[in-house]
């Protein structure tokens, strides 16, 4: 299992911190990233945490998945690999 897992769901207040806070609390989080629209800065309602071992990740992935966060349920699960664009 990968160490990169999506997240869905997240409300446009979390942050990246507040995300990478949230997920702390099974292990070392390497990056947390909520993607942004490029053009009006807002949140997509999405993100990525990279977490240092694929232990912690699936720990993560299991305790966290329709957790409510900032009064939304979140959809965390393993990331897939991004498929090429033409």
């Amino acid at each position: 299992m990968s160490s990169k897992i999506y997240v869905g769901n997240i409300s446009f207040e979390v942050t990246n911190e507040s995300l990478s806070a949230e997920f702390a609390k099974f292990g070392e989080v390497t990056s947390a990233k909520i993607i942004t629209d490029r053009d009006t800065g807002r949140s997509k309602g999405f993100g990525f945490i990279e977490m240092s071992t694929a232990a912690q990740a699936s720990e993560a992935i299991s305790n966290l998945d329709g957790t409510m966060l900032e009064g939304r349920a979140l959809k965390v699960n393993e990331a897939k690999p991004q498929e090429k664009r033409w």
